[in-house]
């Protein structure tokens, strides 16, 4: 008993109980994999107490996280001076709760 030659010229498992082959094919494969592969995407923090400005080390006021992945800090003065540029490179945003940023507007249209 145990692996013998079938008809169609694979091997069987004739006379061993509980065991079987199974293959899948590609298609089932890529059915049967999770999105879990993929991290949930995350929104912007405000910057922390103790973060800096990109540009000029002053107190970051606004968090601007970009499409390639990265992230980008800047002050109040910087975060207005620059707007118009973040606006187009960002994916999301966040403030400092006290700090008015003047993209805001311009992220909502």
């Amino acid at each position: 008993m145990g692996n013998e030659l079938n008809d169609n010229g694979g091997f069987s498992n004739a006379g061993l109980s509980g065991t079987m082959d199974v293959n899948i094919g590609d298609d089932q494969r890529r059915k049967a994999m999770t999105q879990t592969l993929t991290p949930p995407p995350e929104t912007a923090a405000a910057p922390a107490a103790d973060e800096r400005c990109d540009r000029c080390n002053a107190a970051g006021k606004l968090r601007v996280k970009l499409a390639g992945g990265g992230e980008l800090v800047f002050c109040g003065h910087h975060a207005n001076k620059f707007a118009e540029d973040l606006v187009k490179i960002a994916v999301d945003v966040a403030a400092d709760p006290e700090f008015t940023w003047r993209g805001a507007d311009m992220m909502a249209k």
